[in-house]
């Protein structure tokens, strides 16, 4: 999972930090500051509900609730999803290439079997 801490850094760099909030299937390190949300899962690399998100659309978050969702029907989601196809993978060969391959999602463990 990429780790976010450059894009946390350049949304408080750009003095947005108190009115941007970050929702990734990335991870986070101890620096991050402002509202983050990560490990969201399944990831949008595999179709998950990141990959469908569009300009525009509306996401709500009520923190008190735990509730995060995107303002779209059901068969918006997925008119979305079967539109969707995964991007070519950064690795061909070699050692991540098998890693990419093998990997089941951070909801399970992230692990390779």
């Amino acid at each position: 999972m990429q780790e976010m801490l450059a894009v946390t850094g350049a949304i408080m760099g750009a003095g947005l930090g108190e009115t941007t909030v970050l929702i990734t299937d990335g991870r986070f390190s101890g620096a991050t500051r402002g509202g983050s949300i990560g490990h969201v899962s399944p990831e949008a690399a595999v179709g998950g509900p990141i990959a469908l998100i569009e300009d525009g659309d509306i996401i709500n978050l009520d923190i008190e609730a735990r509730d995060l969702s995107v303002k779209l029907t059901a068969k918006e989601l997925e008119d979305r999803r079967l539109k969707w196809s995964p991007r070519k993978p950064n690795y061909e060969r070699g050692v991540l290439a098998k890693y990419a391959k093998l990997v089941s999602s951070a909801s399970v463990g992230a692990v390779t079997s």
